[in-house]
C-alpha cells in the first residue's frame, strides 16, 4: 500500500511552478478528436488522469507521441471508434468530454456512465437536454450512453439550469460542427473553457463570449490541427499558496505558472483570514499567517469560490481563532474529508451541506485516508504543520491531478515521502 508519510513542523521556503491544469488538458485532448491530423499539446501535467484519457483515444484509434514530459502530439488521423469503455471510464469522469467531440465528428457516440472522486451523483441530464436541441437523440442501455446525431445537428438556444462546465464544454464542442448558431446561455465562465475556446478557435471555430455567461457558436464544416499551451493550473497554485499559508518561513512561498486573476475570490478570502500575499514577476508569494482569522465561505461556480479549494481551505479554518463556517454548494459528499481531519484533531460538525468548523491550536499526526483529490492534498497540507507523523493513505486520488507533489513539497523544505508499507487487510 503506498502513503505519504509527512514529519510536521518544518518550515517552507523558495518557489514552486505549477503544472497545466488537469481540468483543461483533459478537455483539450478530447478536443483533438474534431480535427483529423497531428495536434500538438503543450503544458501538459505528467497525472494519472491524463494517462487514462490517453488511453481512451488510443483505444478509438488515435495515435500519441509522447515529445517530451510535458508535451503530446497526438494523431487523431485513424480514430475509428465512437466508444469510451466502462474499464477506463470508470477511473475518471471527465471522460464525458469525449462525447461532444464525437458526436461533432462521427454523428453519434457509445460512453459509459462516468467515475472518478466519489464526491456524489454524476448527472449528465444538462448535457443530455442541452445537445438534444442540437438534435441528438439519447438511449441509455447497461450502463452506457448511446447518442445518435447521424442526421445531422442544427444550432438552437441552449439555457443551462446550472453553470455546469462539463454540460458547457460538451455543448461547444458539439455545436462547432453543428449547422448554423446555437446560444448558450447561463454557461459556465471557467478558465479552462476559455482555454477550450482558444484552441477551438486556433482550430477554424467560431466562438464568441467563452468565459462570460452567454457563449455564441457558428458551426463550421471542419477544423483543422493546431498546437496550444495548456493554462497552468489555478487549483494546483492555490493549494500550494495555502501551504504557504500555514507553513511558509521568513520569505513566503512564490508560486509561479499561473494567473492569479483566476484565483481572486480565493485570495480575497485568504486575505480575509489573515494571510498576506505579495505579486512577484513569475506568480504569487504567500506568508505564513501567525493568526489566522475565522471565515465564511460558500463554493460556487466561478468566479466564486470553487469547490476544488475548499478542503483546503478547511485546513486553514481548522486552526483560525475562532468558528467558522464553509458550504459545499456543488457537490453534496464532498465533506467525506472532514472525518479524516477531525482525526488529526480538528473540531468540525456536519449539518447536510455545512460544515461548521471550531479552530483548534495544534493538529496531531494520525494514519488518515485520502477521500479524494482534494481532500488527500488538503490532508497532505495538514500534515505539514501537525504534531508528529501523519501518514496519507490512498494516494492514487492525489496522483489524478498533482503532478510531482511530494517532490514539489520536498523542493520546499518539507519533510514528506512516498512509502510502501504492508496492506492491513493482507498482513
Amino acid at each position: 500500500m503506498d502513503i505519504i508519510r509527512v514529519q510536521g513542523g518544518r518550515k517552507l521556503e523558495g518557489s514552486v511552478a505549477v503544472s497545466g491544469a488537469k481540468n483543461s488538458a483533459l478537455k483539450l485532448m478530447a478536443a483533438t478528436l474534431l480535427a483529423p491530423g497531428v495536434t500538438t499539446l503543450t503544458n501538459v501535467p505528467d497525472i494519472s488522469d491524463v494517462h487514462v484519457m490517453g488511453k481512451v483515444l488510443k483505444h478509438m484509434g488515435a495515435e500519441i507521441e509522447v515529445v517530451d514530459k510535458h508535451t503530446l502530439a497526438i494523431d487523431t488521423s485513424e480514430v475509428n471508434s465512437w466508444e469510451a469503455p466502462y474499464e477506463l471510464v470508470a477511473k475518471m469522469r471527465a471522460s464525458t468530454a469525449v462525447m461532444g467531440p464525437l458526436l461533432g465528428r462521427f454523428g453519434k457516440a457509445k460512453i459509459a456512465m462516468p467515475g472518478g472522486c466519489n464526491l456524489g451523483a454524476r448527472k449528465i441530464d444538462m448535457h443530455i437536454l442541452g445537445l438534444e436541441a442540437l438534435g441528438v437523440s439519447f438511449d441509455t442501455e447497461h450502463g452506457y450512453i448511446y447518442a445518435d446525431a447521424t442526421k445531422g445537428m442544427t444550432g438552437s438556444d441552449v439555457t443551462l439550469e446550472f453553470a455546469s462546465v462539463g454540460a458547457t464544454e460538451n455543448l461547444i464542442m458539439a455545436a462547432v460542427r453543428a449547422e448554423g448558431t446555437t446560444l448558450i446561455d447561463n454557461a459556465a465562465r471557467e478558465p479552462e473553457i476559455v482555454d477550450l475556446a482558444e484552441m477551438l478557435t486556433k482550430m477554424g471555430a467560431k466562438i464568441e463570449g467563452a468565459g462570460t455567461p452567454l457563449v455564441r457558436i457558428e458551426g463550421v464544416p471542419e477544423l483543422h490541427p493546431t498546437e496550444h499551451r495548456v493554462v497552468g493550473d489555478r487549483i494546483e497554485a492555490g493549494t500550494f499558496l495555502v501551504a504557504g499559508a500555514l507553513a511558509a518561513g521568513s520569505r513566503g512561498v512564490e508560486v509561479t505558472g499561473f494567473n492569479p486573476v483566476h484565483l481572486t475570490m480565493v485570495i480575497r478570502k485568504l486575505e480575509a483570514m489573515g494571510i498576506s500575499f505579495e505579486r512577484t514577476e513569475a506568480g504569487m508569494r504567500a506568508m505564513r499567517a501567525e493568526t489566522i482569522r475565522p471565515i465564511d465561505i460558500q463554493t460556487l461556480p466561478f468566479p466564486g469560490f470553487p469547490t476544488d479549494m475548499q478542503a483546503q481551505a478547511m485546513v486553514l479554518s481548522a486552526l483560525a481563532d475562532g468558528s467558522s463556517i464553509i458550504t459545499e454548494n456543488i457537490f453534496e459528499n464532498r465533506f467525506m474529508f472532514a472525518s479524516e481531519l477531525v482525526r488529526m484533531g480538528a473540531d468540525i460538525h456536519i449539518e447536510s451541506h455545512h460544515a461548521m468548523i471550531h479552530g483548534v491550536r495544534s493538529l496531531s499526526g494520525a494514519q488518515v485516508v485520502s477521500p479524494d483529490l482534494r481532500g488527500g492534498a488538503a490532508l497532505v497540507l495538514a500534515g505539514l504543520v501537525a504534531e508528529g507523523t501523519t501518514e496519507v493513505s490512498a494516494v492514487h486520488h492525489i496522483a489524478r491531478g498533482y503532478e510531482a507533489f511530494v517532490e514539489k513539497l520536498s523542493a520546499l523544505g518539507a519533510y514528506v515521502e512516498h512509502a510502501s508499507v504492508p496492506d492491513p487487510e493482507f498482513d
